[in-house]
């Protein structure tokens, strides 16, 4: 079941006052997750941002921007987690309708002992910054479609059936 898109009116918009841009919507299937942690991603002090285009065959409107947060029990107890999406949340509020793109998923990834105690100020700055980079980047190598993705790697040591 697809979500309809949403427009919202910000001010602060290109294009004059009360402008429409796509309105943030947020990922909820794990698939999502999974293929935004296997496309861009960047680093930063207070948490991780992946990123990913979609392919416009997918069942979304084509120019909706949608977030996804995740914090691992590594952040600590659920207060701790859900404090550090509090302030994840609240960066994609304030920084992805200006400079993210319609038309990708972005998921913030929490990061021990940082996100719940870095500046806020100092992660805003970073969530824009990994942004521009995030958009900069040349496209991944196996995009092409004359290049067959690489086989899958193995975890574990030793052949795949078990023991050697």
């Amino acid at each position: 079941m697809t979500r309809p898109m949403v427009e919202a009116l910000t001010a602060d918009a290109p294009g004059g006052d009360a402008a429409r841009v796509p309105a943030m919507t947020t990922l909820t299937r794990r698939a999502d997750f999974l293929r935004a942690a296997s496309a861009r991603r960047q680093g930063t002090a207070g948490f991780l941002l992946q990123a990913r285009r979609r392919d416009p065959a997918e069942p979304v409107a084509p120019q909706a921007i949608r977030v996804g947060y995740t914090c691992s029990k590594k952040l600590g107890n659920a207060v701790a987690r859900n404090r550090a999406k509090r302030r994840l949340r609240e960066l994609a509020r304030q920084v992805i309708p200006a400079r993210g793109q319609g038309g990708w998923d972005y998921v913030l990834v929490g990061r021990p002992e940082a996100t719940a105690t870095r500046d806020f100020a100092a992660m805003l700055s970073d969530l824009e910054t990994a942004l521009s980079r995030v958009h900069a980047a040349p496209p991944p190598r196996n995009a092409d479609a004359t290049r067959p993705d690489p086989a899958p790697r193995r975890r574990g040591k030793g052949p795949a059936g078990g023991k050697p």
